[in-house]
């Protein structure tokens, strides 16, 4: 049997697996990973469309969903550092919630406002990428907020004094706090790629898992992995681990530049 996403055959006896009645011995668990590994390069060196276009798919979902929680995260996050409002407690709750909120919880919520018979359903979103992009930004978005509000927490205060006693806005006041922070800000945009890029339930739920049209890396792990394909999961997986791993070297790696030029 020829992998849906490899180029490489990978028979089925080749691996003893809970579906087929046994363990996993200890070397058969080597050559399993072996043979995940091996998958995973051959997919990178010889550029398999299939697994080409569920990688893209995942990198373009999770950077948007990324995208956006910037837009509304970082803002969020500034407000509840610099500013006293009424409702700010209960926002600040609710950031929090939202950092540890379980994602199976988020794609349901997202399924019933997208759902046929929902608030949103006559834009027909369900089991489209936008709707797996609109699940992993409620998702990263809290993570995003949260990361920044701790960031410019810790911030000199003489800096919010110094600001105020020129006049600034307080539009202004927080252009300025993010400036005067911006490592911090890509650390925390770094943790939201991550939690957007790794996360599967909700994708799963929203996206439907939809061959080319909303598989992404992780559904199609679990789907490997339901169907007793450790070895082609483990290749997949593979791929997920250094694809966020690039993306988050990249964010990590501006951070510290302007860290640097921040001392300089």
């Amino acid at each position: 049997m020829r992998c849906t996403y490899c180029i490489v055959p990978i028979p089925h006896s080749a691996f003893r697996t809970p579906h087929s009645g046994g363990g996993l011995s200890p070397r058969q668990t080597v050559e399993l990973i072996w043979q995940g590994l091996v998958d995973a390069l051959t997919l990178l060196a010889r550029r398999d469309a299939a697994t080409l276009r569920v990688a893209g798919l995942s990198l373009a979902v999770s950077g948007l969903a990324t995208a956006l929680s910037a837009l509304v995260g970082v803002p969020l996050g500034a407000a509840l550092a610099l500013w006293r409002f009424p409702g700010r407690g209960l926002l600040a709750g609710l950031v929090n919630t939202g950092m540890g909120l379980p994602p199976v919880v988020v794609g349901l919520g997202v399924s019933l406002l997208l759902w046929r018979s929902g608030p949103l359903g006559p834009l027909n979103l369900i089991y489209t990428p936008a709707a797996m992009v609109l699940a992993q930004f409620v998702v990263a978005a809290p993570l995003a907020a949260g990361l920044t509000r701790s960031a410019l927490g810790l911030l000199d205060a003489d800096l919010v004094g110094a600001l105020r006693a020129d006049g600034a806005t307080e539009r202004r006041m927080a252009w300025e706090m993010v400036r005067a922070a911006p490592a911090q800000v890509l650390v925390a945009l770094a943790a939201a790629f991550g939690r957007a890029i790794s996360e599967v339930g909700a994708s799963l739920m929203v996206g439907g898992n939809i061959l080319n049209q909303t598989r992404v890396l992780t559904t199609a792990i679990t789907l490997e992995t339901s169907r007793g394909e450790f070895a082609r999961a483990l290749a997949l997986g593979l791929l997920l681990l250094a694809l966020a791993f690039l993306v988050n070297a990249t964010l990590l790696r501006g951070a510290r530049g302007m860290a640097g030029a921040g001392l300089s």
